[in-house]
């Protein structure tokens, strides 16, 4: 592996953003009101209905993306769960009327995933790409896939893009290429390249954005607080899916956190802050 500190990535052109949208759709709220915990109600007539905010998962069976799912719907929300394979969603993802679980190939171009999309106003991409024989998996998931996300929300007039990355995607340009884990995640099709590619797709594309990179993704509950600095400043530490899930849920609450990159790590030495406060302290992209 040590051959990788001398290659030389060449960035890919993206594809040529799609800016038309639909004339039958309207163009979806800017932010995600922080009362969505209480639902609006509409009345027609003598009847009353409930309306809650919807947000679309895709990545929804993931380690991550489930621990998304669930928080979305503590906090209130209706959830559109994308998912490739529906047998896996329906048995391991929350049921109920909240749930509206529908198939999701981020691969498969922007048009079906409009359609998987549907009527939420806002999405969040905790995608990310299965280890097999095709080391292209990390570009076809983790950068194409990502572009395929966001033209779909062009075309749907979605306007607010959560995105789940991790620490070190531009590590080249921190001095970190020989750092280990730099080099083992690049090791299979780099993807940190892919990654860091996506993002620079979404903060180019005029959408609403708030790009999450954790660093290592934990499994076990939270222990410590957690820490979040602007892009491209922590280069070690590690963090609960819990945690992560809840600065991701969190940022639709938050408009402190549009079009912000940051960096979250958890660490037992840390002073509890709110996550709108950690957002607040963090500049502008």
């Amino acid at each position: 592996m040590a051959t990788t500190a001398f290659l030389t990535i060449t960035p890919l052109s993206p594809r040529p953003i799609t800016t038309t949208t639909t004339t039958s759709k309207l163009p979806r709220s800017l932010s995600i009101s922080a009362t969505a915990t209480t639902p609006s109600q509409e009345t027609d007539g003598a009847s009353t209905q409930v309306k809650k905010k919807k947000v679309f998962v895709a990545g929804s069976t993931g380690k991550t993306g489930k621990k998304v799912v669930e928080q979305l719907l503590s906090r209130g929300f209706d959830v559109r769960a994308g998912a490739v394979d529906l047998d896996k969603a329906k048995s391991s993802l929350p049921t109920g009327p909240s749930v509206d679980i529908v198939r999701a190939d981020v691969t498969e171009g922007p048009d079906r995933l409009a359609e998987a999309i549907g009527d939420a106003e806002a999405v969040i991409c905790a995608t990310g790409f299965r280890y097999s024989w095709d080391v292209f998996a990390p570009w076809k998931v983790d950068y194409f896939g990502t572009v395929n996300l966001v033209e779909a929300c062009s075309k749907l007039g979605v306007k607010r893009f959560i995105h789940v990355s991790s620490i070190l995607v531009n590590g080249a340009a921190m001095g970190q290429i020989l750092n280990p884990a730099y080099v083992v995640l690049n090791a299979f099709g780099l993807t940190l390249i892919a990654k860091l590619q996506a993002e620079q797709y979404i903060r180019r594309s005029g959408i609403d954005y708030t790009i999450i990179r954790p660093g290592g993704l934990r499994n076990d509950p939270p222990t410590g607080n957690i820490v979040m600095e602007p892009e491209d400043t922590l280069f070690d530490g590690s963090i609960s899916r819990d945690q992560v899930a809840e600065v991701a849920v969190e940022a639709l609450f938050c408009p402190e956190s549009s079009y912000k990159v940051v960096e979250i790590v958890a660490r037992a030495d840390a002073p509890k802050r709110s996550i709108k406060d950690l957002f607040s302290a963090i500049r502008q992209s």
